[in-house]
């Protein structure tokens, strides 16, 4: 079994209302997608970017416990260098805790893709990541 979790967050203002997206592709016998998305009433882009991995991943613990190799796609050079380069970890402290004992015994392979550049799983996060920050947006302004 395969699985690539694609991701993406977006904040209306930085902070202000925002969304978070992921799509799993999971490849095993057959070949499935999987979306999720949500959404703060006040938050960072950052923060949603983070959430949208943190999301995918609970998702995949909750149902693929088997999986142990995942690839994790984002555009957000701040978590994948997080990540693959060690940047020290200074804001967002809460999810990042969240984060670390989703990663326990599983091997994955964090990979940084330029967004708005046309890769369709990073378009698909891209708009319902934005739609959810909108939802939050007007849900703050009536």
């Amino acid at each position: 079994m395969h699985i690539d979790i694609f991701t993406d967050g977006s904040s209306k203002g930085n902070p202000g209302p925002g969304g978070w997206a992921y799509l799993l592709r999971i490849t095993d016998k057959d070949c499935k997608e999987i979306q999720g998305d949500g959404g703060e009433h006040y938050t960072t882009n950052n923060r949603m970017e983070l959430t949208a991995v943190i999301e995918g991943l609970s998702f995949v613990r909750a149902n693929f416990p088997e999986a142990k190799e995942i690839r994790v796609i984002s555009d957000s050079s701040w978590v994948i260098n997080t990540m693959t380069q060690n940047w020290k970890r200074k804001k967002n402290l809460d999810l990042w805790a969240a984060l670390t004992p989703l990663l326990k015994d599983l091997k994955i392979d964090w990979k940084w893709i330029k967004g708005h550049a046309g890769h369709r799983e990073n378009e698909d996060c891209d708009s319902r990541a934005t739609r959810q920050a909108c939802k939050f947006l007007k849900q703050s302004i009536f």
